[in-house]
């Protein structure tokens, strides 16, 4: 039986080649690091320092990439958990608790995405609040409990996992997944590839 330690590793490694892939990828269009509008209310270990040491750039932005999320941030779902009385799948908890990162854009045979994932910590917390409305709202509709973890190019439809069993689905916002993309997240993962584009 896999431990959950080897399926945080798992999971991990492939977020981190597939956030490395998209850094490479963007830097090949764009010839520099992706950018994001700074607010200094809402910092981010993902913000990188420019060659003065200063990481806003003169239009207000700031050069970031993904980083990964370390033990001494203590990042876990518990609170959640035990808000809900219910144990999320592992692979929910490994993939959100693995990286820090603005969202990324991916894409699969099924067509374009954007995987999800919290800026900060704060972040992080908005993020939980956000995954306990989506499964009260679940619990309501007496619907099966699902956890969304990507957005995809059409408003309503999103990307979740099947907190019974970790397969991936594609779900309507307010309706019962429809169809499974995959049977466990680590699988899913390893067939998206990068999608950036030139401005």
């Amino acid at each position: 039986m896999t431990s959950s330690n080897e399926t945080k590793t798992t999971l991990a490694q492939i977020l981190q080649q597939l956030s490395q892939q998209y850094l490479s990828q963007y830097q090949q269009v764009h010839a520099h690091l992706p950018i994001i509008d700074h607010d200094d209310e809402w910092p981010s270990p993902c913000e990188v320092d420019n060659e003065e040491g200063d990481n806003v750039l003169a239009n207000g932005q700031v050069f970031w990439r993904p980083v990964d999320i370390t033990d001494t941030d203590q990042l876990t779902f518990n609170n959640v958990e035990s808000a809900l009385g219910i144990t999320l799948h592992l692979d929910i908890k490994s993939y959100f608790t693995s990286l820090y990162s603005e969202s990324l854009d991916m894409s699969c045979e099924e067509g374009a995405l954007s995987l999800l994932f919290a800026w900060n910590k704060d972040d992080f917390d908005r993020l939980q609040e956000n995954v306990i409305g989506h499964i009260l709202m679940k619990q309501r509709l007496k619907q099966k409990i699902t956890v969304f973890f990507a957005v995809t190019d059409e408003e309503d439809m999103i990307i979740s996992i099947d907190n019974d069993y970790g397969s991936v689905w594609v779900e309507r916002v307010g309706c019962e997944p429809h169809k499974k993309l995959a049977d466990s997240l680590t699988d899913f993962l390893s067939e998206l590839s990068p999608s950036v584009h030139s401005a």
